[in-house]
Order: structure tokens, then sequence, then C-alpha cells
């Protein structure tokens, strides 16, 4: 005998090819442990009030059980020592579903609870993906990075404004730090230039050659006087973008630990900032891992992806990838090659770290070295460029003078 299985937010039950109701179990009145039993069976578990009606069906003849999933047709079938047979949208749960007033009688149920706990349970059920879908590690890495992003943009503006508020001061300092974590740190912990001392720099950090330069042009120096009013204005704003530069550190940190327990083979591959920025843009490690390699090549390039399509022109050859070593360094002719590759493992490291967690990562590095070899060796020097075909020119007509 065939048995149909059918779930409602009151109760399990089995129906038959006619779509009698064969057995049933209730569902518990309370919400939550309602919706810890459905959600249960989405995730391919098996819960205790389903199993013992499976063994129920066992007993009363059903050798064949018809369900809709073919997820949890593979799990039910090692419960239920019988055949499990998929079949989406059958009649008689179709059936089932739209005479399911009729149904409750059966069930033991009137309408007018089963509309309550249906909204009940349904209402716990969505709080708990909502919960479960949150605590995704992937989306917590997702925020870091984008808070990465807000703080770079930050330490520029902040930098820079520093620099010219203390310029007007010492203007010769801007040329000898480039990095702008060494201006801000002399601003904010020396100050004046007239305090500036060669030991203080070198206990600063500063190289002995550098704190000679500024030592010998901060005597030299042309800028204004800076009074003890001015200083403390603008050590303010440089305190707080020395407390950035610290921020992002911990940032960082906290990045690559986080990748390293989520993606590890993503992280191995392209690095962790780079591996967090595909998961953010993708919109988490699962999306990622569906995303097919020619979307993945091109993730952060969405604007130039879309003109292209729309006034069609060249479509761009890479997206944020573009940040790995490899393809920003190499020639122009070899970029979009090298970028198709790194994409191609990219694909393989995110589905491997979405749904089986071995660690490949150095296995598929050294096959995408490997191919980045051959495309240099073989693309060593750029292709030759076709010239575009000119327009016949128009045959003058006798008499006909030439246009200047």
């Amino acid at each position: 005998m065939r048995g149909y299985l059918v779930y409602t937010p009151a109760a399990f039950a089995l129906l038959d090819e006619s779509g009698k109701v064969l057995t049933f179990e209730r569902l518990p009145e309370d919400p939550d442990s309602a919706a810890e039993e459905l959600l249960a069976i989405e995730e391919g578990g098996v819960p205790l009030r389903l199993e013992a009606l499976l063994k129920r069906a066992g007993e009363l003849g059903v050798s064949e059980l018809v369900v809709e999933d073919p997820d949890q047709a593979q799990r039910l079938s090692e419960v239920l020592k019988a055949t499990v047979r998929v079949e989406p949208n059958n009649a008689v749960t179709r059936r089932f579903r739209e005479r399911l007033t009729e149904y409750l009688t059966e069930l033991r149920l009137d309408k007018a609870t089963y509309s309550e706990q249906a909204h009940k349970v349904s209402i716990a059920l969505t709080r708990r993906k909502v919960k479960k879908a949150a605590e995704k590690r992937d989306l917590f890495i997702a925020q870091a990075i984008s808070a990465l992003d807000d703080i770079n943009k930050t330490l520029n503006l902040f930098a820079s404004r520093v620099r010219e508020w203390y310029g007007l001061h010492f203007p010769e300092l801007d040329e000898l730090l480039e990095e702008h974590e060494d201006y801000v740190k002399l601003v904010s912990r020396i100050g004046s230039r007239d305090r500036i001392r060669y030991e203080d720099l070198v206990k600063q950090g500063f190289n002995q050659d550098v704190a000679k330069k500024i030592i010998d042009s901060a005597r030299a120096s042309m800028g204004a006087d800076l009074t003890d009013f001015d200083l403390n204005a603008i050590r303010l704003l440089s305190d707080v973008t020395l407390e950035l530069f610290e921020i992002r550190r911990k940032l960082e940190k906290y990045v690559d630990e986080a990748m390293m327990e989520v993606a590890p083979n993503i992280r191995g591959l392209v690095g962790s900032l780079l591996g967090a920025r595909l998961i953010a843009l993708a919109g988490g490690l699962q999306k990622l891992a569906t995303l097919p390699a020619s979307t993945i090549q091109v993730l952060g390039a969405e604007k130039a992806l879309f003109r292209a399509l729309r006034t069609g022109g060249k479509p761009p050859k890479h997206g944020v990838i573009f940040q790995y070593p490899s393809i920003h360094r190499s020639p122009k002719w070899q970029r979009g090659k090298i970028a198709r590759a790194l994409a191609a493992k990219l694909a393989i490291a995110a589905r491997i770290d979405a749904f089986t967690g071995e660690y490949k990562a150095d296995e598929l590095r050294e096959q995408l070295e490997k191919r980045i070899q051959e495309i240099k060796t073989l693309y060593a020097k750029p292709p030759k460029r076709v010239a575009p075909p000119r327009e016949a020119r128009k045959e003058k007509k006798p008499g006909e003078r030439r246009r200047r």
C-alpha cells in the first residue's frame, strides 16, 4: 500500500491514495515546541512524533511512502524500512491542502483552534529561522569587512586634514613622512616642531636617518609658529586618527581569525581580507558557493558590467579580485586570463568551505600558481592590434572640389 506524508502546523498525517487519513500525530500545543519539530524536518531530521507515525505506517502495511522533498526522502528511507518515493505537488497532497478545512475533523481539530495554532507556530518558526540566519558567522565577517572599509575612508579623510592643518606649522614634514600613521603619531605624541628631539623620534620607532632629516628640517622650517591653544586642537583630531589605526589592526585580526574558522580554503587561497570582501559582496558564504566562476570573477564590478550590457561595450575582466597580487601586478593582456583562473579556484574553495569543510587550499593554490605560470609563458608578449577597417572613400565626381 502507498502512503502520502503531509504536514500542517498542528499535526503530521499519513494519507492513502484515495486521500483518506490512515493515521496522524498531533504536534504539541506549545508553539515553540511545534516550531522546533517543523524546523527539524526542514533541516532533514526526523523528530520523535514523525518517527512514531512512520512506525505505525509500517504496522498498517504501508510499503511505499510518498513525500515531496527529495532531501527528506533520503533521511526517511533510513528510518522507515520501505521504499520512499519523491512526487512534488502530487494529486493527494494537493487535494489535502485545498480541502484542509474538511480534514480538520479527521485530525480532531476545529477551525478556530487550528487557525490560532497555525498563526502562533508560523511566528515561532519565522523567529527561529531569522535567528539562525543572523547567527551565521559569515554575516559577521561581512559586517566586519564593511566596517574596515568605512574606517579606511575615515582614516584617509582625517589624516589628510591633519597633514594640511599641521602643515601650516611644519610644511617640510609632509615629504619626509609618507605614511599617514607615522605623521599622525609625531603630531599626537610630540607636537610642536620646537619640541622635536632626536631621542624622542627614535623612541617612537622612527628610522635614525629619517629622524635626522626631521630634526634638520624642523630647525630650518619656514612654517608659522604654533601656540599651545592651536596645537591642542590639532592633537584632538590626531589622537582620534591614531586610535582608528589601532581599531583597524584589531578588526583585521578579527577578520583573519573568523575567516580561519568559517572559510579556511578561501582564506588560504586569496587571504582573509579579500576573501571576506567576496563573501560580503555575494551576501554570505552559502550564496558565494552557489555562484558560477564567471559571476565571482566580476563581483564588485556590477556597474561596469551593466553599463557594458547596456551600451554594447567591452565587459569588465575582473571585479574586486583585482586586489589579488598576481592580477594587478601582471600586464593588462594577462589579467583577464589570470582572473578567470582565480575565479574558478575560488568557486571550488567556496563550495568546499560551505558544504564539506575540508582543507584543500594548499592544493588549490598550487594548481592556480601553475596555471598563472602557464599564462605568463604562453602570453608573454602583448597580442598584435588589428587596425579597424577604414571606410571606403567616396569617388570624387568630375568637377567636384575637395572640401577643406
